[in-house]
């Protein structure tokens, strides 16, 4: 059985026919890689980011901390230096130990008494 000139000529005009299409590797390719590209777009790139996010989230707590400790041992030394003025050193050593400490509790007893009382009721 063979086949009429319709039916060649039919099969000729199909798009993406790899027999007759000169560019049907090319664009075959490029959908490939369009494909690809898309589900890479949607997995790949959301986990790198949230990765660059948890790196970054722990570089910046670890800086953050070094400086809180670097202040608070600044505020001693600055206050014991001011309070050495008016008293000798040993008591300006305690008497900063004292002032600071009690800033620290006034902060945290406000911020305690802000606390979400949720959880009793």
């Amino acid at each position: 059985m063979r086949d009429s000139p319709e039916t060649a000529a039919n099969l000729a005009d199909m798009p993406a026919n790899p027999l007759t299409d000169p560019n049907w590797a090319t664009e075959t390719t490029d959908r490939i890689v369009s494909v690809i590209d898309n589900v890479r777009a949607q997995t790949t790139q959301k986990v790198v980011y949230a990765a660059r996010g948890a790196v970054f989230g722990v570089i910046a707590i670890m800086l953050g901390t070094l400086i809180a400790i670097i202040t608070v041992a600044g505020l001693f030394r600055a206050l014991q230096s001011l309070l050495e003025l008016a008293v000798g050193w040993d008591r300006a050593v305690y008497l900063s130990y004292l002032i600071v400490g009690a800033i620290f509790i006034i902060i945290g007893l406000v911020l305690f008494s802000k606390r979400n009382n949720d959880a009793a009721a």
